[in-house]
């Protein structure tokens, strides 16, 4: 005898879930309606129209830009601008995580005290605070520029920011370049040759032990047989009330990215700590039981079975400072987030402008995530 389908305890999950769906989009649909009729009494369009007017304003900092340009060019500046400060900011975070992550486990104790006091003073104050604090008690507290530090020969930190020398390319880096290419298809001939070695052996290894130097070694040959130096140092010089030439970074870029990696690297240490600690101890001891120094069995045996743990939370953190980069609007950064209030303020085009800078910062997490999992992905494959 045949269930009815009223009954049938199949059908009605199916029907639920159709029900449940029919009433989202409805529900998205009366949301959608309010919102054209609240726009349409203040005399707007939900349209992108807007985005080819001319912007007006001014951007403190960014690539090349100006007021009389499209709202479209200035949303741009501000991408650029969260982009630059969240891939600088993830590269000294997990340099600086690592650091304090290993240094958590040394076995000296000035050191691991050290390194722990950072992780519990910088995790357990709000990230605006801190950014806050880098801005106005250290930045700003800073000499004035006649009286600025150096650090080194053309490195000077003052009120007004770091100066740095930048590098000017020559009519030889097109040559280098061609050396640089055929290094780089050296080393990775090399790489392949040694993983089969290391595989054919059975065995653990650093994969790029012949790739590696093999590149270095061609990039440094191919410097000097250049005929042209393929760089050269453009030095910031004092003229006038400041400085001019060489790579110039804003006290709110500064403050931006010291306070954006001092945060997360804080962090980072420690997944790397619980990382490495996650390794079997039996790990450790088989490695000093076979001659291996306390580098080389981080190196070979504990860094390579920590890699895969530490990933999936780096990965977090990766996405946390490319979103808490919106901080930036607190002390005046132009990034994303920043300019896109600029443009809400000018234009009343609220919700389209909200809705890029949601995109943008999706379509930043969205990468990330995706360059990290294929990285996991890549690491678990080769171990």
């Amino acid at each position: 005898m045949s269930i009815p389908f009223w009954r049938d305890v199949r059908v009605l999950r199916v029907l639920l879930q159709v029900l449940f769906l029919i009433g989202i989009f409805l529900l998205a649909g009366v949301l959608y309606t309010n919102m054209l009729t609240g726009l349409s009494n203040l005399g707007l369009t939900l349209n992108l129209d807007f985005l080819g007017n001319e912007a007006g304003f001014d951007i403190s900092e960014g690539i090349e830009y100006e007021p009389s340009e499209t709202y479209l060019k200035a949303f741009w500046v501000g991408v650029v601008n969260t982009l630059k400060v969240s891939l600088i900011g993830i590269v000294c975070a997990t340099i600086l995580g690592l650091v304090v992550g290993i240094a958590r486990l040394s076995s000296n104790w000035l050191i691991r005290t050290i390194a722990a006091i950072y992780v519990e003073c910088f995790r357990n104050i709000p990230l605006l605070l801190q950014i806050l604090f880098w801005y106005t008690a250290v930045i700003l507290q800073l000499p004035r520029v006649r009286e600025s530090i150096s650090l080194f020969e053309g490195v000077f930190i003052n009120q007004r920011g770091v100066y740095l020398p930048s590098p000017e390319p020559t009519a030889g880096l097109n040559v280098w370049g061609g050396f640089l290419l055929a290094g780089l298809v050296l080393a990775v001939i090399l790489y392949i040759l040694r993983a089969k070695q290391l595989q054919r052996l059975e065995r653990p290894g650093f994969r790029a032990k012949w790739a590696l130097p093999a590149f270095l070694i061609v990039a440094v040959l191919g410097w000097f047989l250049t005929p042209e130096i393929p760089f050269t140092l453009d030095f910031p010089v004092l003229r006038g009330f400041n400085f001019v030439g060489g790579l110039s970074l804003s006290p709110e870029f500064s403050a931006l990215l010291i306070g954006l990696s001092v945060y997360t690297g804080a962090f980072i240490a420690e997944i790397v700590r619980s990382g490495i600690q996650a390794v079997a101890k039996g790990q450790r001891e088989a490695a000093r039981a076979v001659g291996l120094s306390e580098s080389q069995t981080l190196q070979l045996v504990v860094l390579p079975q920590a890699i895969p743990i530490i990933v999936p939370p780096l990965t977090s953190q990766y996405l946390n400072l490319a979103k808490n980069s919106s901080l930036a609007i607190a002390i005046g950064f132009p990034d994303v987030f920043s300019i896109g209030n600029t443009m809400m303020l000018q234009t009343g085009q609220s919700i389209p402008v909200f809705a890029m800078i949601m995109v943008s910062y999706l379509i930043m997490s969205l990468t990330t995530s995706a360059a990290m999992n294929w990285y996991n992905r890549w690491i678990t494959r080769n171990r």
